[in-house]
């Protein structure tokens, strides 16, 4: 490999490097939180009533603790409180806090009343001579009608009556996994006829208390409107412009055929999903004064005669972001998935682009297959860790007549490195001679010097993929390997700290600097196969190359050590294999690596400060012969 060359691998490996340690060095900001800033005790503000309506209080006070329904089904339990009719507590049975066994399973849905409120609202606007007294609010005391609890199979009906002679029923179901139908309907015996608008929403007060604000996840709003998606940060939809008939920021999608709004967590997903066919209005608005993010879907207003009565029906997602069952649900599968069989269920309605809930990034044309495939691993095998290790290498032998030909076109530089040696003696100092005859000679024997670079450029997105899949997806949250390696999600638990567990003293936190010096296992095994890897070739003629080359795979095991350890078990075993089909091909070629040979040389390597000497004394000699 000539000096080119290694030019251009060094090149890349330090851009990607680079990369590496501004992610790990400068991290974004977590948001600031005020400890003394007033906490918000206000309930969320209605759609506004429809023109014409009789004027009527819009923001609503929270009302005390009520009587609630208990919610229980397989995957779920909680409950739907009477009074507004809120599902506003909603727990996650299959996922704890942490891998600790004994800790809390995580809560997904907040009541009005508590700290970090986070709650699904459903009602009707008014209109004509209707005011929010005639309607149902946040605050209207439900009455029970049918059943106890809300379970699949059972569900439970909510009624309420105002004075002028309507009777608004709503009614929960819920389905063995997370999604939940809601049919709200109101009986009008009045002598009159009545307009209202039905309406659903979600509110969250604050930014959750999890929120990483890490730009490798989506974390905030997300709106898909006839097939668009949008995303929305936190602080961009406080930037939003003030809508001049609310007074608060807020955006507005007219949604004419089908779509879905609502919260995205890294891990959680709580979404509005309206009838398909039937156009909405999606809202997105937030309010200062109380700090509270909402989601609307306002449906077109609706007529009911008297003695007639209207019905609207929708659903909310409220759960994890599980890729089998919201593939299930988005019931629109690709062209793969059909040639295995799969087929779109008639009796369900399609949720278009559901599965884009999960953040697969500007790869996703790389992370979606990644992921797929790792699933697919991992359903066959049962362990993610020894999935991942699969996946290698199936991702090896994709790439194979790629890095084959690369390989190749090294062995072959290896036997022309007696004739380079014998045109840079003839050629000197002069450089532009020596460079052409170079040229001369890769064309004679058809070798192309850049071909050693395809393997790196080649693991560049894979890399990157790979990371976005375990950072985002929750088939990877406490995915255990073995041993301590409980959570692949998370950087290696081991540390030189306590000698890997046998002193009797915990491991430096993960996000502290004293993780990112007393590493673990996986992040030493990933320095040693990377140095390994390149003894099979030797050193750089330049000395300064020799330097940087010489000092990479251990910078590489410090920058890694702080990444999740499913990916630093990929890059191991990436290495492994690279090594084992490079040394395999170079015999092949009549070029057998000397790797004890190559190490003892490198220990008679110039020092960094005589390869910098060595520089400036060559630049010297040079700037003296051009005077000349």
């Amino acid at each position: 490999m000539d000096d080119q060359n290694k030019n251009l691998i060094l090149a890349t490996a330090l851009s990607f490097l680079v990369i590496l340690v501004w992610f790990v060095v400068f991290p974004p900001a977590d948001p600031v939180t005020d400890p003394n800033a007033p906490v918000a005790v206000q309930g969320e503000t209605l759609p506004p009533a429809l023109a014409g309506s009789a004027p009527g209080e819009t923001a609503a006070i929270p009302a005390p603790e009520t009587a609630r329904l208990k919610l229980d089904t397989p995957r779920l339990t909680g409950s739907v409180a009477l009074t507004g009719g809120r599902l506003d507590d909603l727990q996650l049975r299959a996922y704890r806090e942490s891998t600790d066994d004994n800790s809390d399973i995580v809560r997904l849905l907040r009541p009005m009343e508590g700290s970090n409120a986070f709650y699904a609202l459903y009602g009707w606007a008014p209109g004509g001579s209707l005011t929010y007294d005639d309607v149902p609010g946040p605050n209207t005391p439900w009455t029970a009608v049918s059943g106890e609890v809300l379970a699949p199979g059972t569900p439970v009906t909510l009624e309420w009556a105002n004075t002028k002679g309507q009777t608004f029923r709503r009614v929960f179901a819920v389905d063995e996994d997370y999604m939940f139908t809601v049919t709200q309907s109101v009986d009008n015996q009045s002598a009159e006829a009545i307009r209202l608008a039905p309406y659903s929403m979600i509110s969250r007060h604050g930014i959750p208390g999890d929120y990483q604000s890490f730009f490798i996840s989506h974390e905030g709003l997300l709106e898909v409107a006839d097939g668009i998606l949008t995303e929305t940060d936190y602080s961009e939809l406080k930037d939003a412009r003030t809508s001049e008939t609310e007074g608060v920021p807020m955006t507005s999608t007219e949604v004419k055929e089908s779509g879905w709004l609502g919260f995205g967590d890294k891990y959680w997903l709580t979404a509005l999903i309206p009838s398909s066919s039937q156009p909405y209005t999606s809202v997105q608005k937030y309010f200062p004064a109380r700090d509270v993010y909402q989601a609307e879907a306002r449906l077109p207003a609706v007529t009911v005669e008297p003695g007639a009565s209207a019905s609207s029906e929708s659903r909310l997602y409220a759960g994890a972001k599980e890729w089998a069952t919201i593939r299930s649900y988005e019931n629109d599968p690709g062209f793969l998935a059909k040639l295995t069989g799969a087929e779109v269920d008639p009796s369900k309605q399609k949720i278009e682009r559901f599965v884009d809930s999960i953040d697969w990034g500007w790869f996703y044309f790389l992370t979606k297959p990644i992921f797929a495939v790792l699933h697919w691993l991992n359903g066959l095998i049962g362990n993610m860790g020894v999935a991942i290790i699969a996946l290698t290498f199936i991702l090896k032998a994709l790439v194979l007549p790629l890095a084959y030909k690369s390989y190749v076109s090294m062995a072959r530089m290896k036997e022309l490195q007696p004739e380079m040696e014998a045109l840079k003696e003839r050629a000197g100092d002069d450089r532009a001679k020596l460079q052409q005859e170079m040229m001369k000679l890769y064309r004679e024997k058809k070798v192309n010097p850049a071909a050693g670079c395809l393997p790196m450029l080649l693991q560049i997105p894979i890399f990157f993929s790979l990371y976005k899949v375990i950072f985002v997806t929750i088939e990877l949250r406490h995915a255990p390997f073995f041993g301590v390696f409980q959570d692949l999600s998370m950087p290696d638990p081991t540390s030189i700290f306590n000698a890997f567990g046998f002193l009797p003293w915990a491991a430096p936190e993960p996000t502290s600097m004293l993780a990112m010096v007393f590493i673990g296992i996986l992040p030493i095994l990933l320095g040693c196969t990377m140095w390994l890897q390149q003894k099979l070739n030797p050193a750089p003629a330049d000395p300064m190359q020799q330097q940087i080359f010489a000092w990479m795979p251990w910078i590489f095991m410090f920058v890694l050590g702080g990444f999740a350890s499913g990916l630093v078990v990929y890059w191991i075993t990436n290495n492994i294999i690279t090594f084992i089909q490079q040394y395999a091909i170079m015999r092949s070629h009549g070029h057998r690596p000397d790797i004890f040979g190559n190490i003892k040389a490198a220990r008679k390597r110039k020092s960094l400060r005589e390869a910098l000497a060595e520089k400036a004394a060559e630049a010297e000699k040079a700037a003296e012969k051009k005077k000349k």
